[in-house]
């Protein structure tokens, strides 16, 4: 039998590196056991995150997609709409490990209570959480019940494609401040990453337009859609601003931060355009 051999150029098939990209986002970002790929390049090493996350918006769909699931079963047994939502949340947090949602809390203590850099830095590292964290996460969390919920008394279906369309489009969002700022920790995982290029973000960009354009023809409203496009990267551009002025920089927790906030702003859009 004939195998590749380390001298072998070029992908093993048309689209591999789309494909590892894909599988890299979803290990990283999720607790899912995705194995290694037929000649995946080290799979389980650090993703190079200057062309890994132009597959993030596939990746955000895909792992929203159980929750999904859950958020429809529950409508369809008639759990009732808050009790949907909150178990398609408790879906969501078991896939991801709730990892951004620790950020939004670090964040919230970090900024809140620090009247330093360092000791905003200090905080955000501190594994307890604080009034600040701890509201910011209720918050969060409720708001996003609330508007699924709100989502699943007009439409069933509409809410699922919301809740898949919200986390694409907020987890790609979140990359503006790994753009945008240098890390604040030299020796924190942002600076072990890397940027996102240009044109990385550019296919991001474009994926989550295709998404918002599937979105329309799925029933969800293109003024919601259109909302969502421009409020989610100005959410995360306000928070990296923050950022900047608090911390000098970015870190994993702001980039879990943005996506909370994010997600929060793109399924309020879609409330505020649905009849």
């Amino acid at each position: 039998m004939i195998g590749r051999s380390g001298s072998d150029l070029g992908p093993p098939f048309p689209g591999a590196e789309l494909v590892y990209d894909l599988a890299a986002c979803l290990r990283f970002f999720t607790r899912l056991p995705i194995p290694p790929l037929p000649d995946e390049p080290d799979p389980f090493g650090v993703p190079d995150f200057r062309t890994v996350p132009r597959m993030l918006p596939v990746a955000g769909l895909l792992l929203a997609l159980p929750a999904a699931l859950v958020l429809v079963l529950a409508w369809e047994i008639r759990l009732g709409p808050f009790v949907a939502a909150a178990l398609a949340l408790v879906a969501t947090a078991l896939i991801t490990g709730a990892m951004h949602e620790d950020g939004l809390a670090d964040v919230a203590d970090g900024f809140g209570g620090g009247q330093s850099r360092e000791r905003s830095l200090e905080i955000m590292r501190d594994s307890r959480i604080g009034a600040y964290g701890g509201t910011a996460l209720f918050l969060g969390l409720a708001l996003r019940a609330a508007t699924l919920a709100t989502l699943l008394d007009r439409s069933g279906a509409l809410a699922a494609i919301a809740l898949l369309f919200a986390a694409a489009l907020s987890r790609t969002a979140a990359l503006i401040p790994i753009a945008r700022l240098e890390p604040a920790r030299p020796g924190g995982a942002g600076a072990a990453v890397g940027r996102p290029t240009r044109a990385t973000l550019g296919i991001a960009a474009l994926l989550c337009l295709m998404l918002a354009g599937l979105g329309a023809a799925l029933g969800l409203p293109p003024l919601g859609l259109l909302l969502a496009l421009v409020l989610a990267p100005l959410a995360a551009l306000a928070l990296s601003a923050l950022a900047r002025r608090k911390i000098g920089g970015q870190t994993g927790d702001v980039v879990g931060a943005c996506q909370q906030v994010g997600e929060v702003v793109v399924l309020l859009a879609l409330v505020a355009a649905t009849a």
